[in-house]
């Protein structure tokens, strides 16, 4: 494997050459991911996007002409510097986000304690998985979960900023939950 084809799989798989993950987690959403969750869902006022990175959801939002509050707990030339978890209160009545998967149910749980009308996250379609996480999914208004019929490929740090083509290594989904909603959460492709 020659060293650029070792780098971008590392990049794709998400460790650093010395197999660290980088930090706070940044992997830039595709526009493609943001543009099909908008496929299958609308967003009634402003959305907050807590964790923008450089923007690259935020400004898919803002181009099908949402409001978007952008911040993050490091803005990337992007956004306002905000750490989630110390925010008192609510900056729009929907959020919207790629969360550093480790603190995924954490930002899920900040966004619906906070009063959220609507939550969309993208995560790993694991985040489905494990006693403790099902029992408290069970206790949400997860509503939704939109599965990628076609991979998407994320970068660490931005480092490759051209759309990809072929598909991405692990399955991503979309989670979305709903203020009030208390059936079954609904399984769609997208």
């Amino acid at each position: 494997m020659s060293l650029d084809s070792s780098q971008r799989l590392l990049s794709i798989v998400g460790t650093n050459n010395d197999g660290e993950r980088p930090s706070l987690d940044f992997y830039p959403t595709p526009a493609r991911a943001t543009k099909a969750l908008l496929t299958a869902e609308s967003f009634t006022g402003s959305i907050w996007e807590p964790a923008c990175g450089t923007g690259a959801m935020s400004k898919v939002l803002e181009s099908a002409g949402y409001k978007v509050i952008s911040t993050d707990i490091a803005p990337r030339e992007y956004g306002t510097q905000l750490d989630f978890f110390f925010a008192h209160e609510l900056l729009a009545p929907n959020v919207v986000t790629n969360p550093p998967f480790k603190y995924a149910q954490e930002f899920a749980e900040r966004a619906l304690l906070l009063g959220c009308e609507k939550v969309a996250f993208i995560c790993k379609i694991q985040f489905l998985e494990g006693n403790e996480r099902s029992k408290w999914l069970k206790q949400t208004p997860l509503k939704n979960v939109y599965v990628f019929s076609k991979r998407i490929t994320f970068f660490r740090n931005g480092e490759n900023k051209r759309e990809s083509e072929g598909g991405g290594m692990m399955t991503f989904c979309w989670f979305v939950w709903e203020r009030g909603y208390s059936g079954k959460p609904m399984v769609g492709w997208i």
